[in-house]
């Protein structure tokens, strides 16, 4: 989630934020590598005398302003939860999150996606969440995505035995796009919805997410474990599958009640073409 969908209020001092909050942040994230779960834990012993750790590691990717993380740390004590964001401001606010509530096993990351090879180890994660992921619906940018083939890629080494990649967004063309990538990398889903809310209760809602369903907007979602490693060609035709999201819109687009972030231009003017009796032509603003 980016900056764009935060409100800043006034004088806000970002600088003075994160000196603030200083205490829930983890800048030097790599030196946890492989040891996330005993270096973190409030105790370092337990009743028997044998080192105590965290029954598991969960990353929320992309944490935005922290509500998911601190609502599963809260619910969830026995289990380490992390937030990475590469946004100062989202950092700012989710590690406010954290320290008010004086969260022992919640920690937040400044840093992106593609650090997450230096900051875990292979099979430390017992699962990732991306929650409400920026869509870049331009083809172009289509590697910036956090369900692109080679970002799930990336994943699979991190991910522990019976670990999940979840995804959930309100972009229908994303969920449709991501659907094809999590099977050219080899995941294998453990379900589908075009409502989660409904369908698979109990994921904590963020404030982002509550302004886009009092929009009209649904709650699309994957949950996927991993699958046998892909063949060489099964990823290639990930890489190779229609990167604008345009071409995911559905064929009615005058039947949308709630239009993407980043796609309302697009969709506009693929009506107005429509209106015209003009063809349209997917991919035409990718």
């Amino acid at each position: 989630m980016g900056i764009t969908h935060i409100r800043l209020p006034k004088n806000f001092d970002l600088d003075e934020r994160l000196e603030r909050y200083a205490g829930a942040i983890e800048r030097d994230a790599g030196a946890y590598k492989g040891r996330w779960a005993e270096a973190c834990c409030p105790l370092a012993m337990d009743g028997g005398g044998a080192l105590r750790r965290y029954g598991s590691v969960h990353l929320d990717l992309g944490c935005g302003k922290g509500a998911f993380v601190v609502a599963c740390a809260e619910r969830d004590p026995e289990g380490l939860y992390i937030g990475m964001d590469a946004e100062p401001v989202c950092i700012a606010y989710a590690a406010q999150a954290v320290a008010e509530r004086s969260l022992p096993n919640a920690v937040i990351v400044p840093l992106g996606a593609d650090a997450l090879a230096r900051v875990f180890a292979e099979g430390e994660l017992a699962g990732i969440t991306l929650n409400f992921p920026t869509p870049h619906p331009k083809r172009h940018h289509a590697r910036k995505r956090l369900v692109h083939v080679d970002r799930l890629l990336a994943y699979r080494p991190l991910l522990a035995p019976g670990a999940t990649v979840t995804l959930r967004t309100d972009s229908q063309p994303l969920w449709e796009y991501a659907k094809g990538q999590f099977d050219a990398a080899g995941y294998r889903a453990l379900w589908t919805s075009a409502d989660v809310g409904r369908e698979h209760p109990g994921f904590p809602e963020t404030e982002y997410e509550r302004r886009l369903t009092a929009r009209g907007a649904a709650v699309y979602g994957i949950c996927a474990a991993l699958a046998p490693a892909p063949s060489p060609d099964r990823v290639q035709a990930g890489r190779d599958a229609e990167q604008s999201l345009m071409a995911y819109l559905p064929d009615d687009l005058f039947s949308l009640d709630y239009v993407p972030l980043g796609m309302e231009a697009a969709v506009e003017n693929f009506r107005n073409r429509e209106r015209k009796g003009k063809a349209r032509i997917p991919g035409a603003a990718g």
